[in-house]
């Protein structure tokens, strides 16, 4: 064990590493749930951390620090608040990422994790207004000051919202890429006339380009559902204390706080309606973690799409081809699989688990408070991260990338029997069978079977057969 120092709170003294800036009550989270090793998004962080620094300036502005004696010397509130200010905007910078110890799993609400904040942060603070970590008196305390007007029931919550809006551009931009790269793909690829297949069975012809633009059609709407989704999280209940009176706040501090987050933050917010409400429900958080499942879900969809479109290449359909990343086979020579569309099936099938904890969270708050939020915090952030990184890895070393094979996709198509529905409307869905049935059977195309029998013309049946203008629409006479 290496030197320690020691700390106290209201249950008495504990050893505390020496240079760790959180003190008593973070360490005995770090003792008490040991439970998986994971330490808390950025952010969680970034997000406490900005309402710290807004709620020193606020109760600053309003005040509220006064002026202290410690160890014979007098330090200002002005001093304390800005000291204050200066360390978490250390915070805010990433600066003391490794000072954040409390796992995920830990005590309902989050009261560790705040503490763990007002505790770097005030120690931080003292450490900026000359004071060793170790001195045995100093003038910035974790709850009289950091603390101060607000709970851990008001700051975790509004940390839920900010650390998720804090992503939201970049996840958006992300999914935008993938947009695009699909939309690219489409237009590359409109020339090329293929097999459609419904229950994995033979279908009317469509465009691979067609498919493509549906794809990236699909994935812009999700973009659009998770922005919609994200609007809730903008309302912020801060400023409701512990239960959502505001006992202990400034009767103008939940709307000064909201203003200055805005301008700490540079994210569009709003107050809240109901300090109540924003406490008790967690209906924002669980809306939006449902518009990222189903984004997943149909993320999942598509990498499916691409991993049976790319099948074979020999025994498959092997209509596109994906770029080789790595060997796929430790034993196979020569062997590449669709790496970057498992990858991205994993990561979507692990965001859509997350969203089934933020729910069971979402529903598990008694009366005036959701104890669950610390899990349901660590996994909206984890979708989220998750989410980006793969997207961005299957767009750019896979949608990118990837070609169609043309030769391959005209193969398939000219051994598709259900070109015959294209006669129809002249011949009759019986006939139609009739032909399809016989031709399947006898390995002949359609348009042998259909002159052999003299219901069509040769230039009827090649004006009717044309496999373009099937995809195209309409009726075909």
């Amino acid at each position: 064990m290496g030197r320690m120092r020691i700390e106290k709170d209201s249950l008495g003294e504990l050893e505390v590493p020496a240079g760790a800036y959180y003190a008593a009550q973070t360490q005995r989270a770090v003792q008490n749930f040991p439970i998986s090793g994971l330490k808390q998004y950025p952010a969680f962080i970034w997000a406490m951390a900005a309402i710290k620094r807004a709620a020193a300036e606020v109760n600053h502005d309003l005040g509220l620090f006064a002026d202290r004696e410690v160890g014979g010397r007098t330090v200002g509130g002005v001093d304390i608040a800005q000291a204050i200010m200066q360390a978490a905007d250390e915070v805010l910078a990433g600066r003391w990422n490794d000072q954040f110890v409390v796992d995920p799993f830990q005590a309902g609400a989050g009261t560790s994790h705040n503490m763990n904040t007002n505790e770097v942060i005030a120690n931080r603070a003292n450490e900026i207004l000359g004071y060793e970590l170790d001195a045995p008196e100093k003038p910035v305390h974790p709850n009289d000051h950091v603390n101060m007007a607000q709970s851990t029931n008001d700051t975790i919550p509004t940390a839920i919202r900010l650390g998720c809006l804090w992503r939201l551009e970049e996840l958006s931009e992300t999914l935008d890429a993938l947009s695009s790269g699909l939309a690219d793909r489409a237009r590359e690829f409109d020339g090329i006339v293929k097999s459609g297949r419904t229950h994995l069975q033979d279908a009317v012809p469509v465009r691979l380009g067609q498919e493509f633009r549906a794809y990236a059609r699909a994935v812009g709407r999700n973009v659009d559902k998770i922005v919609v989704a994200a609007e809730g999280l903008r309302r912020l209940g801060i400023g409701g204390t512990a239960t959502g009176t505001g006992l202990n706040a400034h009767p103008e501090y939940h709307q000064r706080m909201v203003r200055k987050l805005e301008e700490i933050t540079k994210l569009e917010l709003e107050a809240g309606d109901d300090l109540f409400e924003a406490m008790q429900s967690m209906q924002d958080a669980v809306m939006f973690s449902g518009a990222l499942r189903t984004l997943a879900q149909d993320l999942t969809r598509i990498a499916n799409d691409f991993r049976l479109l790319s099948s074979g290449p020999s025994t498959g359909l092997a209509e596109i081809t994906l770029p080789a990343v790595q060997p796929g086979s430790s034993i196979m020579p020569g062997k590449v699989n669709p790496v970057l569309a498992e990858m991205l099936n994993m990561a979507m099938f692990h965001v859509m688990g997350n969203d089934l904890t933020v729910m069971l969270c979402g529903q598990a708050g008694q009366l005036e408070l959701n104890v669950m939020m610390p899990i349901m915090a660590y996994n909206l952030f984890q979708m989220m991260d998750v989410t980006i990184g793969a997207v961005r890895a299957f767009t750019e070393k896979c949608v990118v990338g990837l070609v169609a094979n043309a030769e391959k996709a005209e193969g398939w198509l000219a051994k598709n029997a259900i070109l015959v529905t294209a006669l129809n409307p002249v011949i009759g869905y019986l006939k139609g069978a009739e032909v399809a049935k016989e031709a399947m059977a006898s390995g002949r195309t359609i348009r042998e079977v259909v002159l052999e029998k003299g219901y069509l013309s040769a230039e009827e049946v090649d004006r009717l057969l044309d496999a373009r203008q099937m995809t195209e629409g309409g009726i075909l006479k």
